[in-house]
C-alpha cells in the first residue's frame, strides 16, 4: 500500500524515493516525523497470511519477515517481541517517563501472538510464542499494550520485556492469547477465512488471472499468463498494441454492473518479455489522451 501510487500523476511511486512521505505522530519536540514511505516498515502484511491471502512461503512474505526482524525484533528475557513500526513516537519516554503526547515506541506483545500464528499457518508449533506472551504478562497475568524494550532502566522502574505504563490489560492482546491458544489446538488458524484461502491459495478457487490497471493504480508491470484489465472513468475505445505499434487494435470499453467501464485483453496471450502499450480516446469528449502507458510482462 506503501509503495502503489497514492495519486494520479505518480507514475513510479517505488522509485520516486522523495514523493511518497509517511508523517508519524508522536515524534519527540524537534524530531523528524516525515519519513520515505518505502524505509517504514511493520508487519501488518502478516494478515495477508493470517486471512489466507498469501501463502506463508511467499517469498515476498519470507522476504519482508526477514527485514522486519532486523528493524523491529527485540530479544527479552520471555522471548520475541516487535515494534509496530520504525520511527514510532507512541510510549514511554526515553528516561522512561511516562508517555505525554510524544514518546518511543515500545514492544506490543500482541505482535508475538501474530508472529504466532504465522508460524500456525506455516505448519509449524507456536508453543514459543505462547511462552513468550505469557512471560510478557505482568505478576498478575495481565498483558500490557507494550513493554520494555531496552536495558533495564531501575529507577525508572522499567525493565526489559516487563509493562511499561501503558494500558494495561489490553483487551486486544488477550483476544490474540485465546485466538493462538484456539489455532495451537485446531493446528490451523483460528481466524482465516476459508472462502479467501480457497480463492487465493488453491487451484479450486478457479479465479481469473488479472491484473488491473486504473488512473489511481497505474501498474507498470503484470505476470506471464494474465489478462490485463484497463479501466477509466467514462467510455472510451482503448487503442493498444502489443508488439510496439508494428499493429494496433481497438477496444470499445463496456460498462460492468458497477457502471465501472473497462476493456479486458482477453484475446491476448501475455507472455514473459513483451509489453502491452496503449492510450484512451474519450468517447463522451471526443478526444485523444494525448499520451501512451506501459505495462510490462514479466
Amino acid at each position: 500500500m506503501r509503495i502503489l501510487p497514492e495519486f494520479v500523476g505518480q507514475e513510479n511511486p517505488a522509485e520516486d524515493k522523495e514523493s511518497r512521505i509517511v508523517h508519524i505522530a508522536n515524534r519527540a519536540p524537534g524530531a523528524a516525523d516525515d519519513f520515505p514511505a518505502r524505509d517504514v516498515v511493520d508487519g501488518g502484511f502478516l494478515e495477508l497470511v493470517r486471512h489466507g491471502i498469501r501463502a506463508p512461503d511467499h517469498p515476498i512474505v519470507l522476504n519482508t519477515l526477514k527485514i522486519i526482524d532486523a528493524v523491529l525484533k527485540v530479544e527479552t528475557p520471555a522471548g520475541p517481541s516487535w515494534h509496530r513500526y520504525n520511527h514510532d513516537g507512541y510510549g514511554q519516554q526515553r528516561d522512561g517517563g511516562p508517555f505525554t503526547w510524544y514518546g518511543v515506541g515500545r514492544l506490543w506483545p500482541l505482535l508475538t501472538g501474530e508472529r504466532g500464528h504465522y508460524e500456525v499457518a506455516a505448519g509449524r508449533s507456536p508453543e514459543a510464542y505462547i511462552r513468550t506472551m505469557e512471560g510478557l504478562a505482568s505478576k498478575g497475568c495481565l498483558l500490557s499494550e507494550q513493554v520494555w524494550d531496552e536495558r533495564d532502566m531501575p529507577q525508572a522502574y522499567m525493565r526489559l520485556g516487563e509493562p511499561t505504563g501503558s494500558a494495561m490489560p489490553l483487551m486486544w492482546a488477550h483476544a490474540e492469547y485465546v485466538k493462538l491458544l484456539r489455532s495451537a489446538a485446531d493446528g490451523k488458524v483460528f481466524d482465516q477465512v476459508p472462502e479467501v484461502a480457497n480463492r487465493y491459495l488453491t487451484s479450486a478457487g478457479n479465479r481469473t488471472k488479472m491484473e488491473v490497471w486504473k488512473f489511481n493504480r497505474r501498474v507498470r508491470f503484470m505476470r506471464p499468463g494474465e489478462m490485463l484489465r484497463v479501466i477509466g472513468g467514462g467510455r472510451f475505445s482503448l487503442r493498444w498494441t502489443s508488439d510496439h505499434w508494428a499493429t494496433a487494435h481497438d477496444s470499445a470499453s463496456q460498462a460492468n454492473a458497477l457502471d465501472i467501464d473497462h476493456v479486458d485483453l482477453t484475446e491476448l496471450a501475455t507472455t514473459s518479455g513483451m509489453s502491452i502499450e496503449f492510450t484512451f480516446f474519450w468517447i463522451d469528449a471526443n478526444r485523444w489522451e494525448g499520451r501512451n502507458y506501459v505495462v510490462a510482462v514479466r
